[in-house]
């Protein structure tokens, strides 16, 4: 199958309504994934994304570290969670992107999925590296130790291990007719570790806690506690937006720096 690149609307003549329905999103999708179409669509946004992100997250800082009040338990070492949370959530979220562009590379041959998926590992990477890192001292005082083998913690682990696996075979098979192939194929795989993280304090007996938030029940915080954490939240995967949406196009513009539509944007970048 020809990789996908720069697509062009099929004809879809003598299609029932459902059927041009399911056609019409597809063509939009299609419209979207050629690199030269990414980059123009998708650029722009990093800006926006930029702004709003620096808004929530100086939002989220100033009200969850000086105004939330102390946890009347853990006091003030719990503050942690303002960035423990935001960076664990996001770590599980990324690899599961990864193993969706890794299904749409590797069926329907999308470049600009592995494109996308190479920006997003690093990322991803970084920010469980975060997770562990903040687990283990917020774990210090609350567990008396900064690492137990914990179900979490240990899949947490091993979740870093598998970025650390994506993010090397893109560069092992880098300006190769196979790159992000294997990768592709280490991200499906290894999102089995996925619903062991969720559901980990739930199969065994663990000293971490539940799910901060639910959708079937109440938070178990204080409005005063998990509203800034939302903010930090959204801050987060904003500004992982806007990150990883500009190492795409970064990216793009490298790989695609011998076609005329690079020499153009660079050319009129140089007059302006």
């Amino acid at each position: 199958m020809a990789e996908i690149d720069f697509p062009h609307k099929p004809e879809n003549s003598n299609l029932v309504p459902s059927q041009s329905i399911f056609v019409r999103l597809w063509n939009g999708f299609l419209l979207t994934v050629g690199m030269q179409n990414f980059y123009r669509i998708f650029n722009p946004w990093v800006k926006w994304l930029s702004i709003i992100a620096l808004v929530l997250l100086a939002v989220g800082s100033v009200w969850g570290l000086a105004i939330a009040p102390p946890d009347y338990l853990q006091g003030n070492s719990y503050r942690i969670i303002f960035i423990h949370v935001p960076a664990a959530s996001l770590a599980l979220s990324i690899y599961f992107g990864l193993a969706v562009l890794g299904v749409i590379s590797l069926v329907w041959k999308v470049k600009t999925a592995t494109v996308v998926a190479q920006a997003a590992a690093p990322v991803g990477l970084v920010l469980c590296v975060l997770s562990l890192v903040t687990g283990a001292i917020w774990g210090k005082p609350t567990w008396g130790a900064y690492w137990v083998w914990d179900g979490r913690l240990t899949s947490m682990l091993v979740l870093a291990f598998l970025y650390v696996g994506v993010v090397a075979l893109f560069h092992a098979f880098e300006n190769t007719a196979h790159q992000g192939k294997v990768a592709a194929i280490l991200s499906i795989v290894g999102a089995v570790n996925l619903p062991i993280i969720k559901y980990s304090v739930v199969w065994w007996n663990t000293l971490h806690q539940g799910s901060t938030f639910s959708l079937t029940a109440a938070p178990q915080m204080p409005p005063s506690m998990y509203l800034p954490l939302v903010v930090m939240i959204f801050g987060f995967y904003f500004f992982v937006a806007a990150l990883v949406i500009y190492r795409s196009c970064t990216l793009i513009l490298v790989r695609e720096r011998q076609k005329t539509w690079v020499k153009e944007l660079i050319a009129v970048r140089a007059k302006s």
